[in-house]
């Protein structure tokens, strides 16, 4: 896509969008390192219903390393691949009163060096608590810049260091948000809302739904 039409692209979510958000609720930079591993194929609403009750019991690293593998899993049975989730939180939280105080820290490489935690995970982070210009790509970005022709790529790493190539600076800070919802809402998956698409005219994808 032709850097006119990308910024073209981004001053129109922008416009629809002023101050996007993550979806997932949270009140410390924990919990919101908490969800988002939460979040690995599971639905922002999903996890927001497990996580009401569990960080009113478990509101940080040391509450949450005290309750235990076997406990935690109570609280997240209804979200996909809750043993192994569980088994990761306990063991980040462990990590992270042992190597930083319970402090979630400002460094991609000890964010990644925590159980649980990739690059797409530490992307959210570094974006939404440190506010650095990161562009997380999960499916919903990877399916659009794709079919847009945003940003092409065969893997998650290539069409993300695509976008931070492409994505003039102004809009970086919150591409990743925009780009989610509009693939969450609108360019969805299985039937694109292509009539209601406010990028429509800009994008290159050939089967443009009709209804």
């Amino acid at each position: 896509m032709p850097p006119e039409k990308i910024r073209t692209l981004f001053e129109r979510l922008a416009a629809g969008t002023p101050q996007p958000a993550t979806e997932l609720r949270y009140r410390t930079p924990y919990q919101l390192l908490v969800a988002v591993i939460l979040s690995a194929q599971a639905t922002d609403r999903g996890v927001n219903r497990a996580t009401g009750p569990l960080f009113k019991d478990a509101p940080t690293a040391e509450a949450m390393a005290a309750l235990g593998e076997e406990k935690l899993t109570g609280y997240i049975q209804t979200i996909g691949l809750y043993r192994t989730k569980a088994k990761n939180v306990i063991a980040m939280s462990r990590l992270l009163l042992e190597r930083h105080g319970g402090q979630v820290p400002h460094s991609r490489e000890a964010l990644e060096a925590l159980p649980g935690v990739g690059r797409k995970t530490a992307n959210v982070i570094l974006n939404v608590v440190f506010h650095e210009p990161t562009i997380a790509v999960d499916t919903h970005i990877f399916r659009l810049a794709n079919r847009t022709g945003l940003a092409a790529g065969k893997d998650v790493i290539a069409v993300e260091n695509k976008l931070l190539k492409a994505v003039p600076p102004q809009f970086r800070q919150h591409a990743h948000h925009w780009l989610i919802l509009h693939g969450r809402y609108v360019c969805k998956a299985r039937k694109p809302g292509c009539p209601r698409c406010i990028i429509r005219d800009l994008c290159a994808y050939r089967d443009k739904t009709k209804d």
